[in-house]
C-alpha cells in the first residue's frame, strides 16, 4: 500500500494533489500500478473527506463535526430548513429536525440554540419535546435564546392552544423543554464547547452565535441576517475557522433583501470586506431554492475559493 507522511499542522494546500480533483481518488502510481490506499501515521488518528462545491479537503476528526441537517430559505421536496447539528447533541435553529433524524439520533439532542423566532427556525422544537415525552426515558432538553426570542416561543408557539406547554409538561419542576435566556454577547459553556450570541440585522431580534472548543477552533454561524457592521468590527479581529453565513436572494432583489433583513451574493462581499480577517472558510446557507442557480453564479462571479454553498446531509469538520 502507499503511504503518506503528514505532519502536524500540515494544511489542506499541501494534500491538494493527494486525491484528483473529482473522485477524491488516490491517483495511481507511476508505471501503471494498481492504486493503493493511503495509509496514515499514528498522530493523524483519520482525515474525513469533505466534498464542497466540487472540491475535496482533508480534515483531521478531532475538529469539530456539524451536520447539515437543513440549509435552504425555504421548503420545498429535497429542500429543508435550517438545522445545525454539533456533536450529535448540540443544534444550532431547529427548522429541520425530527423531519430529518431517527429517534435515536433524536433523543440524543440536548441543547438548542435559536438565532431568532421565524418559524422556519424553531419548527422541529414542538415535535421533538413530543417524540421526548412520548420516548422510552423522557428527559429534558435545553432551549437556549435571547429573552425576546423565548417570549415568542411561550407567546405563540408553547401556549396551549398553537401546541401543549412543554415548559410544564410532564410537570413543572422537571419539563420536557427548558428556556434559558442569554445575554449578547455573554458566553455559556455547554459540552466543553463556549457559545456567545452576538447581535444581528434582521426583521426580528435575532442573534448569531461564535462556538469555540478547547483547541480554540472556532465557527460564526449567522442565522438569517442582512447587514452587520457592528458584530463584523467585534469578531472580525479573530480567526474564525467556518463562517456560516447567508445568502438568501440574488443581486436583482437587493433592494427587498435589505428590507426583509437578508444579503445577497453583493452585499455578502461587503460585509466580508468588514472583517479584518477573512474566514478560513465561508459556508453559504439560506439560498431560497427558486433563486438557487443565479445565488451560485453570483457567488462563483467573487472568485474567492473558500467560498461554497452548503447541502443537506452534509457534514463539515472545522
Amino acid at each position: 500500500m502507499g503511504k503518506v507522511n503528514l505532519k502536524k499542522g500540515l494544511g489542506p494546500k499541501s494534500l491538494s494533489g493527494l486525491f484528483s480533483p473529482r473522485t477524491g481518488r488516490q491517483p495511481a502510481a507511476q508505471g501503471g500500478q494498481a492504486r493503493g490506499m493511503v495509509v496514515f501515521p499514528k498522530e493523524v488518528m483519520y482525515i474525513y473527506l469533505l466534498e464542497a462545491a466540487g472540491e475535496n479537503t482533508l480534515f483531521e476528526e478531532s475538529r469539530m463535526k456539524l451536520k447539515v441537517l437543513g440549509c435552504s430559505g425555504a421548503t420545498f421536496p429535497k429542500h429543508h430548513p435550517p438545522g445545525f447539528l454539533l456533536d450529535d447533541r448540540i443544534l444550532f435553529d431547529a427548522g429541520s429536525l425530527t423531519d430529518v433524524l431517527h429517534e435515536e439520533a433524536q433523543m440524543k439532542v440536548r441543547h438548542i440554540f435559536i438565532t431568532h423566532a421565524h418559524l422556519d427556525h424553531i419548527l422541529g422544537i414542538p415535535f421533538l419535546a413530543d417524540n421526548v415525552l412520548s420516548g422510552k426515558k423522557a428527559h429534558s432538553v435545553k432551549v437556549f435564546g435571547i429573552p425576546t426570542v423565548l417570549k415568542a416561543l411561550r407567546r405563540n408557539l408553547l401556549n396551549s392552544s398553537i401546541w401543549p406547554d412543554f415548559t410544564v409538561i410532564p410537570h413543572s419542576e422537571r419539563p420536557v423543554l427548558s428556556l434559558n435566556a442569554l445575554r449578547i454577547q455573554t458566553p455559556v459553556r455547554v459540552n466543553g464547547y463556549r457559545v456567545t450570541p452576538y447581535r444581528v440585522a434582521h426583521s426580528v431580534p435575532a442573534v448569531g452565535y461564535l462556538v469555540e472548543d478547547k483547541r480554540n477552533r472556532s465557527f460564526f454561524y449567522t442565522g438569517d441576517t442582512g447587514p452587520t457592521g457592528p458584530t463584523w468590527r467585534r469578531i472580525g479581529q479573530r480567526k474564525i475557522h467556518g463562517l456560516i453565513i447567508e445568502v438568501s436572494l440574488p443581486n436583482s432583489m437587493g433592494e427587498m433583501a435589505l428590507k426583509t433583513g437578508h444579503l445577497t451574493p453583493r452585499l455578502l462581499r461587503e460585509e466580508l470586506l468588514k472583517m479584518k480577517e477573512m474566514p478560513e472558510r465561508i459556508y453559504v446557507t439560506h439560498p431560497k431554492p427558486q433563486y438557487f442557480k443565479t445565488i451560485k453564479s453570483e457567488l462563483q462571479g467573487l472568485h474567492l475559493s473558500r467560498l461554497c454553498m452548503l447541502r443537506d446531509g452534509q457534514t463539515l469538520r472545522i
